[in-house]
């Protein structure tokens, strides 16, 4: 399974003040956040902002969507981020305590806003003591293309179009990614993807939600989630040493 889709490829968020229990010792916090995904059955809150957008969906333990929003932006998702999630439980009639569980979207895409996302859901999870699980761009497009009419099942590889004409790649073997992502050259003979429909913001974190959904109820332990990186950031860092003024 091959296909194109809308994508990109520093920093931080604004966190509610939703502190963990008095008292509890971050070990037992540790305990909680990974057994809390095993039978499930507190909501789970997904969202994204790795690309000119945030978006958020709530979702109950059978896949039910109780509440989505999304908001167009190019900018100004560390701000934006939170409200949006508050606004979702609030349309749901829930509060922070009654998430089960996180799903959040890891990338690639705009570095700051995965960098936002990222942070958000791990301090997120630690506050409240449920499981956060990061489900990357590559993820949500292969869902969209297996769900879509006449998607072909099996392994293969999901490609996401990328800014100035690149193509970021992942290998899926038995539905799992295999080895690292990659930049594609599309013009190098014998690559010849067919084009698939991208994921739209509308429904990109409703997606994000079924993923981490399934995975936060096999119980399993699952590592924090982390940015989805492929190539380099755009912005160079600051040299170890100020350039020497010439007279």
């Amino acid at each position: 399974m091959t296909g194109v889709g809308a994508g990109g490829d520093a920093a931080g968020g604004c966190l509610p003040p939703v502190p963990a229990a008095a008292g509890t010792p971050p070990e037992d916090i540790s305990s909680r956040m990974n057994a809390a995904g095993a039978g499930l059955s507190r909501p789970v809150i997904a969202f994204d902002s790795a690309a000119a957008h945030c978006a958020a969906a709530l979702l109950a333990p059978d896949g039910t969507v109780l509440a989505a929003r999304f908001e167009a932006m190019a900018r100004g998702q560390a701000e934006a981020l939170v409200p949006l999630l508050e606004a979702v439980l609030a349309e749901a009639g829930i509060g922070w305590r009654d998430i089960g569980g996180i799903a959040v979207g890891t990338g690639p895409g705009n570095f700051t806003g995965i960098r936002i996302a990222v942070a958000t859901a791990r301090g997120l999870a630690l506050a409240l003591g449920v499981p956060a699980v990061g489900v990357t761009a590559f993820e949500v497009m292969r869902d969209a293309a297996l769900a879509g009419p006449g998607a072909a099942e099996g392994d293969g590889v999901v490609c996401l179009q990328a800014p100035r004409g690149m193509v970021l790649a992942q290998a899926f073997r038995g539905g799992v990614p295999e080895g690292a992502p990659f930049v594609l050259d599309p013009d190098a003979p014998g690559i010849a993807a067919p084009v698939l429909a991208g994921v739209s913001g509308a429904d990109v974190a409703e997606r994000i939600g079924r993923i981490g959904l399934a995975r936060l109820q096999c119980g399993a332990p699952a590592a924090r989630p982390a940015p989805c990186y492929v190539r380099p950031p755009d912005a160079a860092p600051a040299p170890a040493s100020a350039p020497r003024l010439l007279a």
